[in-house]
């Protein structure tokens, strides 16, 4: 039976027998890294534009409220004032989102942005490493067969 030794042994020698190279797999993650944090930085700008937009929201419809709740002196007064908060209310919405829908829109093109910009960066690492591969098993091949 092997022992785990010899297997450890033997997937230690199989693995020094492949070339590689560390520094591409570190750029390769600081790429990861820089994307991630991009992708953080424009989501959490968004989360932080929609928060004050729902507190802005908020703030006006309370205000109105107000209105709607103080003591009218005609019972015809609280149906105009229910109508105007109505009318008000959908004015505020309208508004609102419509600015929503500019904080979505602009959080897609930068992702977008963000995503081709890092197929670009991806592509010419990835042509790079291959050329360096390439280079690397062409040379190790030559020394091979001035080996023999």
């Amino acid at each position: 039976m092997a022992k785990a030794d010899d297997f450890t042994k033997y997937m230690t020698e199989m693995m020094q027998s492949f070339p590689m190279d560390s520094a591409a797999m570190q750029d390769a993650f600081k790429s990861q890294a820089a994307l991630g944090e991009k992708m953080s930085k424009v989501a959490l700008d968004a989360a932080g534009k929609s928060s004050e937009l729902s507190a802005k929201w908020t703030k006006e419809t309370l205000s109105k409220m107000s209105e709607v709740a103080a003591v009218k002196d005609e019972p015809t007064d609280y149906t105009k004032s229910l109508t105007d908060f109505a009318s008000a209310s959908a004015e505020i919405a309208a508004e609102n989102m419509a600015a929503f829908a500019e904080i979505a829109k602009k959080v897609q093109m930068e992702t977008v942005e963000l995503m081709l910009a890092a197929g670009k960066d991806l592509q010419e690492e990835t042509t790079a490493a291959v050329k360096k591969a390439t280079a690397d098993v062409t040379t190790a091949a030559k020394k091979a067969a001035t080996a023999k």
